[in-house]
């Protein structure tokens, strides 16, 4: 995210489509952040801080009014996944850029609204679809990280003496899987891909 903010000019305006609580909105400080979200995915967050709140299908903003956009962890919640990374290339400016951040290995969350998974190749279908340019497309971890993440989640199964129990086995697992990352070259198992994508200059 920061390497993001940072490579964008001052006064650019970022789009967050799917922004919950505006969380990323610090790392925009010196660009024109606007939030944008449904405010239905979590009923425990605090929406008060959105600019709008909308249908990332059907976005309230005309054709490439900014230079940047945010779809992070989102595209998995909406039902029409290509509609919505259509309407986010419309509204980019001609070499505008999105990051994207979407899940492969990832539980189920924020139910009933969790529609999707998605591979890089699924990816990479979809935003050329979408009229839009890979600039890059990574795999946020490997094998290990997703073992560390799975032995996490299996802690929050345990009733609290078990949990006391399995969380000194637990911890130094994930801890040891997490560092033996680099050994997954491939990356096929991922928790998801970050991405970046730009909007044609033509």
């Amino acid at each position: 995210m920061a390497s993001f903010a940072a490579s964008l000019p001052e006064g650019t305006r970022v789009l967050d489509a799917g922004a919950g609580e505006c969380t990323y909105a610090g790392w925009f400080r010196r660009q024109h952040y606007v939030g944008v979200d449904m405010a239905v995915g979590d009923p425990g967050w605090d929406y008060s801080r959105l600019d709008a709140i909308a249908d990332l299908e059907a976005l309230p903003f005309p054709d490439g009014c900014f230079g940047a956009c945010l779809n992070i962890v989102t595209l998995e919640h909406v039902r029409d996944p290509l509609r919505v990374l259509r309407e986010l290339a419309r509204i980019l400016a001609p070499g505008g850029r999105l990051l994207l951040v979407a899940p492969q290995e990832w539980e189920v969350h924020q139910a009933p609204r969790d529609y999707y998974r998605f591979t890089r190749y699924g990816l990479g279908y979809l935003l050329e679809q979408a009229g839009l340019q890979v600039v890059s497309l990574r795999a946020a971890g490997g094998l290990f990280c997703v073992l560390a993440r799975r032995l996490l989640n299996a802690l929050q199964l345990l009733p609290l003496p078990l949990w006391l129990l399995a969380v000194w086995v637990v911890l130094p697992a994930s801890l040891l899987a997490s560092l033996l990352d680099g050994l997954d070259r491939e990356r096929n198992f991922t928790l998801g891909y970050i991405c970046i994508a730009a909007r044609s200059c033509v």
